[in-house]
């Protein structure tokens, strides 16, 4: 493994790469003999920096990011994070899901990036790599001293996460956006069951998830759903659409964004022996779709987004005040939407 050569990005040709972002003196690697963590090594190391920029050329609506954890034991077979193991040597496959890099020290390096003064406390996204609320979370609990840094310096942030743990975390989310911006998004893709487990194998089941959602909006924290990724032909028959929609809206979601799947090096191949294993019948129908690059052609990502805004516009989910409890229309209620569907990453 490199571990000194670990940066957030590989060089480029013509590209001094950056510093190392923590020695390999610094690395202690460690198993736990619980069946949670079966086959899972943990590396733990004292990292040198943790709040990363966004490169220019990214989609991001955000500039900044914490990220705690590298690899992710949700295991899932899409995930675009998986290239970044490369960087490490190891795996993108089974590695990504079993050689977790545990950054111990992120509290105690966030709390003096925000003291810095060239720090001008612009918003933070976490769990935008990989989840920060993974099962990993369960055991070194970086979390709640990353929000604890951020709240006694007013600095907003969010969190995009498909883990459960979050609402341990609920007295402290709470303080926080007393005092200043917070925003909570959830990911759920679908709630096809067959799909998850084949898809999510690490992941709380979606009805799990959405239960967190409802959870929040019930502590009088709105907490938007990102539908993704909507998975081409396995996930996009408009019925799946329409009972995700509405399992969304009766958790009482802010907003729902969807997202067509993506395939970048690393988590192209991946995915695509996933499913030649899965669904050989699909592999050339997904050769075709994703021709031109990691991306869904824009008509079909168009259609996507259309399908669900006008149910999410059916169900009522839109902007709503905090501690607003929705709900959906009985049989003899005509759904009339307050205001218009609100579509938002984060």
């Amino acid at each position: 493994m490199r571990w000194e050569n670990l940066t957030e990005e590989p060089a480029d040709h013509g590209r001094v790469r950056d510093a190392a972002l923590f020695g390999a003196d610094a690395v202690v690697s460690r198993t736990f003999d619980t069946p949670e963590f079966a086959g899972v090594t943990f590396h733990e190391i004292r990292a040198r920096s943790i709040v990363n920029r966004v490169p220019g050329a990214s989609r991001m609506p955000f500039e900044w990011t914490v990220n705690p954890y590298r690899g992710c034991t949700h295991a899932c077979v899409y995930c675009f994070a998986r290239n970044t193991h490369r960087y490490l040597d190891l795996d993108t496959g089974l590695g990504f899901d079993s050689q977790i890099v545990v950054k111990v020290n992120a509290p105690q390096l966030l709390r003096h990036h925000l003291a810095s003064r060239r720090w001008h406390g612009d918003h933070v996204a976490m769990g935008t790599n990989v989840d920060c609320y993974q099962r990993a979370e369960g055991r070194y609990r970086l979390m709640p001293g990353i929000i604890e840094a951020l709240r006694d310096y007013a600095n907003p942030f969010s969190i995009l996460t498909k883990g459960t743990l979050i609402l341990r975390d609920l007295p402290l989310l709470r303080q926080a956006a007393d005092v200043t911006d917070v925003g909570i998004s959830v990911s759920v893709g679908f709630v096809d069951q067959e799909l998850w487990r084949t898809v999510e194998p690490g992941t709380p089941a979606p009805e799990r998830r959405l239960d967190v959602v409802r959870a929040l909006s019930d502590a009088g924290i709105g907490c938007g759903v990102l539908m993704a990724p909507v998975i081409p032909f396995l996930g996009d028959h408009p019925d799946q659409l329409r009972a995700t929609v509405r399992a969304i809206a009766r958790a009482g979601a802010t907003s729902v964004t969807p997202l067509v799947l993506h395939l970048r090096p690393g988590a192209r191949e991946w995915f695509m022996g996933w499913l030649g294993g899965h669904h050989p019948h699909l592999v050339r129908r997904y050769e075709r779709l994703y021709a031109e690059g990691a991306y869904a052609p824009k008509w079909y990502q168009r259609r996507v987004t259309r399908q669900v805004h006008e149910l999410a516009e059916e169900f009522g989910i839109g902007p709503s005040r905090a501690a607003t409890h929705r709900r959906l229309p009985t049989p003899e209620e005509t759904p009339t939407p307050e205001t218009p569907t609100q579509l938002t990453l984060l």
